[in-house]
């Protein structure tokens, strides 16, 4: 497999910074890291971003994070690794990775367990860094960018 091309914010350098503050605000919302890098990779396994996965993977074992957790991810409501908080930011991050699946996007019920958890900031930190992975897989799956080529 080859990519098609650069990543677009490596072409178009000016994009670089400010994607990379979206990302960087997202960890200044009171969410345990552990949790956005859950998020991020949950995100990422979802779109078949293999540049992203691979990433995350790397970045939440470099955080402590366990073998078996970042194994159990893409099942994560078949497992009993997460606490009650992660679970429910992930169902936030899937609905709204998902938004056409679901009538309406983001339901109610998953809202409102996620605002059992996380406060107004803590939410849009979620939200943020569920966009922003959002952004990076379809800038990666685009171009075909691969796993295991940065740094």
């Amino acid at each position: 497999m080859q990519s098609r091309m650069k990543n677009p914010v490596m072409v178009i350098t000016e994009a670089m910074g400010p994607a990379q503050k979206l990302m960087g605000a997202a960890k200044l919302g009171g969410v345990p890291e552990t949790t956005l890098e859950l998020v991020h990779l949950r995100v990422s396994q979802i779109n078949g971003c293999s540049a992203c996965v691979d990433g995350g993977v790397k970045t939440a074992r470099k955080n402590g994070e366990t073998e078996d957790r970042l194994a159990a991810v893409v099942a994560w409501r078949e497992t009993s690794y997460f606490t009650d908080a992660e679970r429910a930011a992930l169902a936030l991050a899937e609905a709204a990775t998902r938004l056409a699946d679901a009538s309406g996007g983001v339901s109610d019920q998953v809202w409102d367990e996620a605002a059992r958890y996380y406060d107004e900031r803590g939410l849009a930190a979620l939200v943020l860094m569920t966009a922003v992975t959002n952004l990076f897989n379809r800038l990666n799956a685009t171009t075909r960018q691969i796993a295991g080529t940065w740094g």
